[in-house]
């Protein structure tokens, strides 16, 4: 099974995964819709993409954890004539410490960026999709999913309920010609655990020898092939679905002390 030509939308587009990703379509032949705050950094790789595999990348600056920048983006990409064949919900943050010691707006912006925006951009992108009987969803989420993970309770929750989230749509919507793909990567080397203040715990260090990071390129492809194959959810390394079965084979009482260990 492989993906028809078509665009796709790409959120948190200007670096890390979300930056792979875009590449990894527009290497593909889909045009690109680029979405993240840094409008500089999003002009620089709709060059680079357009320059290298002859697509066309659009740039669409947009805070979406605002939700009138999520209404905005979507009447913007209508209003140009973009139709979206592809949602692709990468953006995202972390926090790390003591629940009741990080800051209240920052665990809410978490929220609404983790949570409330790729549930808003599939409601409004999906319904278009299910009118036209075909289009994909690929949510990127994380190994964090599987397991409860004290000191970044609010990460893991927003990561789990992202993977029980496109599941869920996966079997609601296979029969309307759209397939949904949770892409369930473990630490990428990427400005993700500097923006979380995590990078003096062991799960935010590289260095540590937890577990072997995979690069953003790799995690992408992945993700892009588990959506053209129509899989429900993907897990890129080794390692990373070593992971995943031993969280389902732990007592959530040992998952909860590892996990505990290694993010404070």
């Amino acid at each position: 099974m492989g993906l028809d030509t078509g665009t796709a939308l790409v959120t948190g587009a200007s670096a890390g995964i979300g930056r792979a990703l875009a590449e990894q379509f527009g290497s593909e032949g889909h045009d690109v819709v680029l979405v993240a705050r840094r409008e500089g950094r999003l002009r620089e790789a709709s060059d680079e993409i357009e320059a290298a595999h002859g697509v066309t990348a659009h740039v669409a600056p947009a805070d979406l954890s605002e939700r009138e920048a999520r209404d905005a983006l979507y009447a913007d990409v209508g209003e140009r004539g973009i139709e979206v064949d592809y949602l692709v919900n990468n953006a995202g943050v972390g926090t790390q410490g003591k629940f009741t010691e990080i800051d209240l707006d920052r665990d809410l912006a978490l929220v609404e960026l983790n949570v409330a925006a790729p549930t808003h951009l599939t409601k409004l992108f999906a319904r278009d999709m299910v009118e036209r009987g075909r289009g994909g969803v690929l949510n990127v989420t994380s190994t964090a999913a599987f397991q409860p993970g004290p000191y970044m309770s609010t990460y893991y929750a927003s990561k789990a309920y992202e993977l029980w989230f496109s599941q869920g749509l996966y079997e609601e919507l296979r029969g309307d010609g759209v397939t949904v793909t949770a892409l369930c990567s473990g630490p990428v080397a990427t400005e993700f655990q500097e923006r979380a203040e995590m990078t003096d715990v062991p799960i935010g260090r590289r260095d540590s020898g937890l577990i072997r990071w995979l690069d953003a390129e790799t995690v992408a492809r992945v993700g892009y092939e588990g959506l053209a194959d129509g899989k429900a959810v993907v897990v890129p390394g080794t390692a990373n679905r070593v992971v995943r079965v031993a969280a389902k084979l732990l007592p959530s009482s040992v998952a909860r002390k590892l996990a505990a260990r290694v993010n404070r």
